[in-house]
């Protein structure tokens, strides 16, 4: 009598062999889903998204795209008197994070200048500063695909006393930045690095709050003295 039910030789190496297979080739698309930039943001832009169907911003408007020093630009508008511009920063973002998300909160709003404050939270993640060029161009490059006249600015990495340690990295991603902006017609640098430090040269400390990273007013003030002429249409 024949037991139906016991798996043959072959089949206990080929059952096991085939569950193996599948597994391995799920593993890495799990891996993926779980790395992929701008992930932990999600709830963010959900949030950008639902204010823009209540308010849909204008086209034509000034963007300003970044990490939380963006975010926490409560003046922004204020600063930039008879501009209409439009505040995107969101948590502790980088690079990869606003290329992510350019489809939703950059390209649909067409803008005609877009002000970004990015690399901070690369370099102090452990990214290299070429790693930070290699991002804001692949920024420009999904952005000027949809918008081929838009111009680009990108805001320098700022020093801070709580970062002061990666002064180095930083300066040297704001110099590849700088140097690929200036053979790029179409793209800005927006230089805010010696503001910030002061006759010793290094950070000021009365330009920061409590936590000795973000800006305070005064802080912001110098940002946005420094950004107002950038944001000018050519005579």
């Amino acid at each position: 009598m024949n037991r139906i039910d016991a798996p043959t030789w072959k089949q206990r190496i080929f059952l096991p062999a085939v569950a193996l297979l599948c597994l391995g080739a799920l593993l890495p698309a799990a891996a993926v889903a779980q790395s992929s930039p701008g992930v932990k943001w999600e709830k963010d832009i959900l949030v950008f998204e639902a204010s823009d169907k209540v308010n849909p911003p204008p086209a034509g408007a000034i963007l300003f795209l970044g990490a939380s020093s963006t975010r926490l630009w409560k003046t922004l508008a204020q600063d930039f008197p008879g501009k209409t511009v439009i505040n995107r920063g969101f948590g502790g973002s980088q690079m990869e994070d606003a290329v992510y998300f350019a489809d939703r909160i950059v390209i649909p709003y067409r803008p005609k200048r877009i002000v970004l404050q990015e690399g901070g939270n690369d370099i102090h993640a452990g990214k290299t500063p070429q790693q930070v060029l290699e991002g804001f161009q692949a920024f420009v490059k999904k952005v000027r695909a949809a918008l081929p006249s838009v111009t680009i600015a990108f805001m320098s990495i700022n020093p801070s006393p709580s970062r002061w340690a990666q002064a180095e990295k930083q300066q040297e991603a704001n110099r590849l930045i700088r140097e690929f902006v200036a053979s790029h017609p179409g793209l800005d640098y927006i230089d805010i690095w010696d503001a910030f430090l002061g006759p010793d040269r290094k950070p000021r400390e009365d330009l920061f709050v409590a936590d000795r990273l973000h800006n305070n007013a005064e802080g912001y003030r110098i940002r946005a003295d420094l950004t107002r002429p950038h944001l000018e249409d050519p005579k």
